[in-house]
């Protein structure tokens, strides 16, 4: 016996065929978008929307094949089992795309596990019209359809990969025309499954007079009906769920980077980007808790300019703003990487080497400084000249806890201040009983 096929149910077959694909690449995109809970949930659901989308496609092409006379229906529950096979698929192709990556094997092995699925679903869906005698099929058209199954899977597989979380503009129309091609790809299996079936003379459908059978008009509407609806409903829902998760995802960068700001703010000085009194407090932390786990020493350096004020005087503040500016850059070219410099306020500096082997090491970073502080800074057309005192203490030798290694630092540099500025001076202990020096 020799079938027909309704040339408009075919075409509205592949139609469903390509929109259940274009459904299936946008739900690839949500699954991998997703973690936790609400990835499962979107697993779950997509399967469900996906499968229901293929089948349709699959049973619609079933409706558009006719054997006159029969009168062809389809048992109820081998038409579920074929519809759980698609959902089953589904599932299986969503969960292979949303891995972080797709290797050769996980490709092959997923491919061909949906294309065998695919075609558990076409046969299991044509073993529900309970032929008798039943039907047969051509090897080779029926070896042709696995093949192409499988192949038509792997391409979606990988396409749906790589379009996954996509949604530009350009993606949208890559995403239509892999949806088009995977659709033909899809009937195109469905088809060749279709020819591979061999009825015999006389055969009869027992679907058609068992009480459990579906009217083809019936099933028909019904799949229309409720196929269009899911596969709409879903991608209003994806379509919503990508908008506020990108609306959360750029708030939520918003937020950081505002955080970022504000924790730069705080911890960092306005004028010249160096850390502040506060980060300098647990740099001097890590530097002290490094050095006595290792064995080492630091060095902690009070650099104070000399003469600052008679800059502010003559130049005006905004001059003396861009004076520090520079001097904290002659600052850090002076030091090394893992060094901090900050600025405690003022014409104030302090500066922490950390790893230093002795205080002949840290005098030769304080002489380094003092040479590239008395050259000449330019300052809008004038040439400034400036100087700097320096007091060095060393951990632990100076004080075994940051309070007393910060004040034995601040009496060596008022000592460098008294000696004649333009000098610095390692702190000893006898200079706690000499008179002190302002700074100027």
């Amino acid at each position: 016996m020799i079938g027909s096929y309704d040339l408009k149910l075919v075409a509205l077959s592949l139609v469903v065929a390509a929109f259940a694909s274009y459904t299936a690449l946008d739900l690839a995109g949500r699954v991998s978008a997703t973690r936790g809970r609400a990835a499962r949930i979107w697993l779950v659901a997509g399967a469900i929307a996906m499968g229901t989308g293929i089948w349709s496609m699959h049973f619609i092409g079933m409706l558009a094949f006719s054997l006159p006379p029969l009168r062809l229906a389809y048992d109820f529950w081998i038409t579920l089992l074929s519809v759980i096979a698609a959902i089953a698929v589904s599932g299986l192709a969503l969960y292979v795309v949303q891995r972080p990556a797709l290797t050769p094997r996980n490709l092959t092995v997923g491919a061909t596990l949906m294309g065998v699925g695919i075609c558990v679903m076409h046969y299991t869906g044509m073993a529900a019209m309970r032929m008798s005698p039943p039907i047969e099929y051509d090897p080779p058209l029926f070896i042709a359809s696995v093949l192409i199954a499988i192949i038509a899977s792997l391409v979606a597989l990988w396409i749906a990969f790589q379009l996954r979380q996509k949604y530009s503009a350009l993606a949208i129309v890559g995403k239509l025309g892999s949806a088009v091609v995977m659709g033909l790809a899809i009937t195109g299996m469905h088809y060749t499954g279709m020819a591979a079936a061999q009825f015999a003379p006389g055969s009869v459908c027992l679907a058609a007079d068992a009480s459990g059978g579906m009217d083809s008009t019936a099933l028909a509407a019904t799949i229309g009906v409720v196929t269009v609806i899911i596969l709409i409903v879903t991608l209003s829902i994806s379509a919503i769920d990508a908008h506020f998760a990108t609306r959360n995802a750029r708030l939520a960068l918003e937020l950081q980077g505002a955080n970022e700001q504000l924790r730069s703010i705080a911890l960092h000085d306005k004028l010249t980007g160096l850390p502040n009194r506060f980060l300098l407090e647990d740099r001097l932390r890590q530097a002290a808790l490094h050095a006595d786990r290792a064995g080492k020493n630091f060095s902690l350096m009070f650099v104070d300019l000399d003469d600052f004020k008679p800059v502010n005087d003559t130049y005006g503040h905004a001059a003396g703003d861009e004076l520090l500016k520079q001097v904290a850059n002659r600052l850090k070219e002076c030091l090394r990487k893992h060094d901090t410099v900050a600025r405690t306020g003022g014409d104030e500096f302090v500066i922490v080497l950390e790893d230093v082997e002795s205080a002949k090491a840290a005098s030769l970073v304080g002489e380094k400084i003092l040479e590239q502080l008395a050259l000449p800074i330019t300052v809008w057309a004038h040439t400034l000249e400036i100087s700097c005192s320096i007091g060095i203490s060393m951990y632990p030798n100076d004080g075994n806890d940051i309070a007393t290694l910060t004040a034995n630092a601040d009496v060596a540099m008022y000592q460098a201040k008294k000696s004649g500025k333009h000098a610095f001076r390692l702190f000893a202990p006898e200079m706690r009983n000499g008179p002190a020096a302002a700074p100027s």
